[in-house]
């Protein structure tokens, strides 16, 4: 067997409320500043859930971010897409990479029959205006719908493109098209553990020689009235008080958590091998040093509540530290899902003290959510991003919102200076997938 290539971080692409690029993202978590708010793309008064993070239109527009060439194509991408699109022009910028999608003309920095591409999503992301402009259509003598009319005439009135607008597959597809990403692809589907599981699909592609680089990791937004009624009616989130209090109700690890808030974003990292980087003459941000996988048992197969136990969230931590040959003595921080729904926080805070023991409540943990919602798909790859960050700076951003976190140490403060050699990416998920990554500071 070859020897297995180190794989290194050399752009980072965040897109979420607080808008695309990572200075912005890192700008407001190092102020403890929120972006979770009122949503303001529907009335959303008749949920109890009112608050959400929205990328404002003003701050991101897909058009800016592709060729000339491609922008006819932006009429078939749904949100989703656009998140992915936004997010991987971030990440190259951020690597220095030159593609197709950068300067047509231009030598590609890296060779495309050598660039890989995995992105996490999630199920069919159909807007709500779409689908229903169609099912109206559908209608029996008594002005109810007709299931069988929509089956023969309704369905027609979709846009013939319907289904290449929001297969989850796409945002794989339109980043590769526009990057020119001719190496190993892939889309996982496994909800929150998603891009995480893509991030650990590309280190291994890098890992074994299939690629020399990849862009990875993942976006969603659930932001639309299909999404919040789904998230209601499995009482994910938060319900009580007026904006601001919902705001500040979001609280990881807090037994007084009101519950969580959607947001949409995600991110793309640019995974790279060293060897690559370093031709290239490229710094790497951190290292992909370790990545492992579990599946949950799941007694509630309605609401897909995990175990509280965690103990398949515990065995993925404890097989991502061993392929980077570390011990839990050696994890300096923690950025887990943390999404402030009960059930998750359980599980995750019992894996992390079945794994860390009586040093887990001395372990810093990074929380994102409260900052830009519940991400889903997508919020793996920006708690890796985060956590690349954090080890780039040297620096632990700011905590909101949790005022007692029992066992851990994940109360809010401000940020603060701290070594970090170590990193623990946790994501865990509704879907029972686990993902862990560990990033290592590069040398």
């Amino acid at each position: 067997m070859p020897a297995r290539r180190r794989v290194v971080i050399t752009g980072l692409g965040p897109i979420s409320a607080l808008g695309p690029g990572v200075e912005p993202l890192w700008t407001a978590l190092d102020s403890g500043r929120t972006a979770l708010g009122r949503i303001r793309r529907f009335d959303p008064s008749g949920f109890r859930c009112r608050i959400g993070g929205e990328l404002p239109a003003e701050a991101f527009d897909v058009r800016s971010v592709v060729p000339k060439s491609y922008r006819k194509a932006t009429k078939v991408m749904a949100r989703d897409i656009e998140l992915a699109v936004g997010a991987a022009a971030a990440a190259v910028a951020d690597a220095g990479l030159a593609t197709r999608g950068t300067d047509a003309d231009a030598a590609p920095t890296i060779d495309p029959s050598r660039m890989g591409c995995h992105i996490g999503a999630g199920l069919i992301a159909a807007e709500t205006d779409e689908l229903t402009s169609a099912l109206a259509t559908s209608r029996g003598a008594d002005g109810s719908f007709d299931i069988g009319d929509w089956g023969v005439n309704g369905m027609t009135k979709l846009t013939p493109l319907w289904m290449l607008k929001y297969l989850p597959n796409m945002l794989s597809c339109h980043v590769t098209i526009i990057h020119d990403c001719q190496g190993p692809s892939n889309t996982i589907t496994c909800a929150e553990a998603s891009s995480g599981l893509s991030l650990g699909e590309s280190m291994r592609v890098i890992e074994r020689g299939d690629a020399d680089a990849c862009l990875s990791g993942g976006a969603e937004s659930k932001l639309h009235l299909m999404g919040m009624l789904r998230q209601h009616f499995a009482e994910r989130l938060v319900t009580e008080g007026d904006d601001a209090a919902q705001v500040a109700a979001v609280r990881p690890f807090d037994p007084e958590t009101g519950g969580s808030a959607l947001g949409e974003g995600g991110g793309i990292l640019v995974l790279e091998a060293a060897e690559s980087a370093q031709a290239r003459g490229r710094t790497p941000i951190a290292e992909l040093a370790g990545f492992a996988a579990s599946q949950n048992e799941c007694p509630d197969t309605v609401g897909l509540v995990p175990p509280p136990h965690g103990a398949s969230i515990a065995a993925c931590i404890d097989h991502a530290l061993a392929d980077a040959g570390v011990s839990a003595a050696d994890v300096d921080a923690i950025v887990p899902f943390g999404s402030g729904i009960a059930a998750t926080d359980v599980a995750e805070a019992a894996a992390i003290r079945s794994v860390f023991g009586a040093r887990a409540a001395a372990i810093p943990i990074m929380t994102v959510v409260p900052f830009v919602g519940n991400c889903c798909a997508g919020s793996g790859a920006l708690a890796a991003i985060v956590a690349a960050k954090a080890i780039h700076a040297q620096r632990l951003p700011a905590r909101l919102n949790s005022v007692s976190t029992p066992g851990l140490d994940a109360v809010a403060r401000p940020a603060t200076d701290a070594v970090l050699r170590h990193v623990l990416v946790v994501s865990t998920s509704f879907g029972g997938q686990n993902a862990a990554l560990v990033l290592r500071r590069s040398t």
